[in-house]
């Protein structure tokens, strides 16, 4: 975080009448949240990075964003583009594995906070009284700016890249897709993310109308409800770009599987059976820790007992109504995500353990291992560079940028 701070600095530096870095928010710890602006037109695009704190690669996009922008006028041709550097620099202070050389290595500096704590999805779950100032300062840069375009960059442990629509983008999916094919990374054609959202094409996912149930009703989060909506009072839409830290197979198969109920109560099955195994070790080390669960205690155990709380009903989910996504990819994708839940909670309590109770965290690290271990096994994980994920990045947010404009007009902004 303290070298896109004074990389942006110097890029500020070096184009002082083009680039402007400012405060805009404090975050809970007092920590600055910044937001660096290349040009002065009312048009406007916002580039969001560090959302979620396990997921780094965005603040490297942002900065060579930054610099192509700043070094290309034609992309700042009637367009002004912001930077906020990082959403949740608290979070990020905890996630340390920022670059690791394994999924074990990964999840051994974990974190990622509990959904009313982060900084897009408080507002779909919390009060208006009580959002975080990280949301504050974000849907104040939102209504300042009124961006016909945000683009939120994100990642994902062991998968495929895809991109999340709150309005359509016509002509995206092209250049998304050949990005991924010249960078070898795969498109994730059935993220569950996304499952029964209406596809623009391979791996592009637009989110559906209000009215359109919830494939997951247990979640209580909702996307709708999100800051990835602020920018709809302004006539604009935001762009959600996934990209993996490993690619994996198995994620970007459009073929039918061949029992894809079945397989889900499967995946049901393991996930209510791996969260049990790390619930026994933390009531053990911690009796009572589940009750405040989401709510109580420090952040790594706030987040680890927030996930594990979600677990029954979406086990419940994956078995109760009939698969949104019959395909292989997205019976993949569910897979992914179902080792993700008692994975990432099994790594959190180990860091929160370590010291007051060692044979619980020790226990917690043998699930850690054999877990990450299995996880990258089965989708043959693949490393992608650091390089990659940032071009690839790159070059979706300005296809983003270009499409959304043209379909915008002389509108928002």
């Amino acid at each position: 975080m303290a070298e896109l701070v004074s990389s942006s600095r110097a890029l500020t530096a070096r184009r002082p009448g083009l680039c402007v870095l400012r405060q805009v928010g404090l975050s809970r710890a007092g920590r600055p949240l910044h937001l660096l602006s290349v040009g002065h037109a009312r048009r406007a695009v916002l580039v969001v990075a560090g959302a979620h704190a396990n997921e780094p690669a965005g603040g490297g996009t942002l900065l060579a964003l930054a610099r192509r922008v700043v070094a290309e006028p034609e992309l700042r041709d009637g367009t002004s583009w912001h930077f906020l550097l990082c959403a949740d620099p608290d979070g990020a202070s905890l996630h340390t594995a920022t670059e690791p050389d394994s999924l074990y290595d990964y999840h051994l500096g974990f974190f990622r906070p509990a959904g009313r704590e982060q900084p897009e999805w408080a507002p779909s779950v919390l009060p208006p009284d009580l959002l975080p100032p990280e949301t504050l300062a974000l849907t104040g840069v939102i209504d300042e700016l009124r961006p016909y375009l945000q683009v939120s960059l994100h990642g994902t442990d062991l998968g495929g890249s895809w991109v999340q629509l709150t309005r359509d983008v016509p002509g995206l999916a092209e250049p998304f897709g050949k990005s991924a094919a010249e960078l070898h990374i795969p498109v994730e054609t059935g993220a569950s993310d996304a499952a029964g959202w209406p596809a623009s094409g391979p791996g592009v996912r637009v989110m559906p109308a209000a009215e359109a149930g919830a494939v997951y009703p247990s979640l209580p989060d909702d996307a709708r409800h999100s800051t990835w909506y602020r920018p709809h009072r302004y006539g604009g839409l935001t762009a959600v770009v996934e990209v993996p830290m490993w690619a994996g197979v198995l994620v970007d198969d459009p073929e039918p599987h061949p029992a894809p109920a079945e397989a889900l109560r499967h995946l049901a099955d393991r996930l209510l059976r791996d969260a049990r195994e790390v619930r026994r070790v933390l009531e053990k080390a911690r009796p009572g820790a589940m009750e405040g669960a989401g709510t109580a205690g420090g952040p790594l155990l706030r987040a680890a007992t927030w996930g594990l709380e979600l677990v029954p009903g979406l086990a419940g989910d994956l078995v109760r109504a009939r698969p949104p996504d019959g395909t292989r990819a997205y019976v993949g994708s569910v897979d992914a995500f179902t080792r993700r839940v008692p994975l990432r909670a099994a790594a959190m309590l180990r860091r929160e353990l370590r010291e007051s109770d060692p044979h619980a965290a020790a226990r917690l690290e043998h699930l850690v291992a054999l877990w990450s271990d299995s996880f990258a096994v089965h989708f043959r994980a693949r490393p992608v560079s650091v390089a990659h994920q940032v071009e690839h990045q790159v070059r979706t947010v300005v296809a983003a940028a270009r499409h959304a404009r043209a379909g915008a007009g002389t509108g928002a902004g």
